[in-house]
């Protein structure tokens, strides 16, 4: 695929990365003419400095990893993040609330933060690998609901988890595409056939660490 930079938001957000980690990322995106580059608000500033006069986005996490800070925390987060700079919100739905199906809450999380952002996109991380199917049907319709622009397979912080699949991509594309939302599929995504069999599946965007690697491969 040519133009498969353009899916990718190269991704650090590993809790013990040096300054060094992120410069050298910011100059990956730049080189490779990457969609975005994705990291923890506390470097958004730095990303948006140092990505200033490129057409790469800012795309930066709330609620991450667990996704259980109170709604109007995810808020403020993704309020002061785009106020430093993020071009996309990308937060992690309550896991907790959709095991006990409390719809109400899980819908007002989305809502709370989503009116948040305004006009800055937001996607929600649904966290497939502690979701069944039908979980993640219910979420992706309550996505919908609270006009999400997004939905995002993983965090890749679950321990043993398998991230993206296509499967997932293609469940998830299936519900929310024909109301206008887009898929995020991320988690696990290493080499270049699987970065296609997503985008295959449904996938509008990649969120990698691997995305040199990725576009490098034949």
């Amino acid at each position: 695929m040519e133009d498969l930079s353009k899916y990718i938001e190269h991704t650090l957000l590993k809790q013990n990365a040096y300054q060094a980690d992120f410069l050298k990322l910011f100059d990956e995106a730049k080189k490779n003419h990457f969609l975005g580059v994705c990291v923890n608000p506390a470097y958004v500033k730095l990303a948006k400095e140092n990505l200033a006069k490129t057409d790469v986005k800012v795309v930066t996490v709330v609620g991450f990893p667990l996704g259980a800070n109170l709604p109007e925390v995810k808020a403020f987060e993704a309020q002061k993040a785009i106020k430093d700079g993020a071009d996309e919100i990308d937060m992690v739905i309550n896991v907790s609330n959709i095991k006990n199906k409390d719809w109400d809450n899980v819908l007002d999380d989305i809502e709370t933060v989503k009116k948040a952002c305004g006009n800055t996109p937001l996607k929600v991380i649904l966290e497939t690998d502690l979701l069944t199917s039908d979980e993640i049907e219910k979420a992706c319709i309550l996505c919908i609901e609270g006009k999400a622009d997004f939905v995002k397979t993983s965090t890749g912080f679950v321990k043993d988890g398998i991230g993206a699949t296509a499967e997932n991509v293609a469940l998830m594309a299936k519900i929310v595409k024909p109301y206008g939302l887009k898929v995020k599929a991320s988690g696990g995504i290493r080499d270049r056939q699987k970065a296609l069999n997503l985008i295959e599946a449904g996938a509008d965007r990649l969120g990698t660490s691997s995305g040199v690697q990725i576009i490098s491969e034949e």
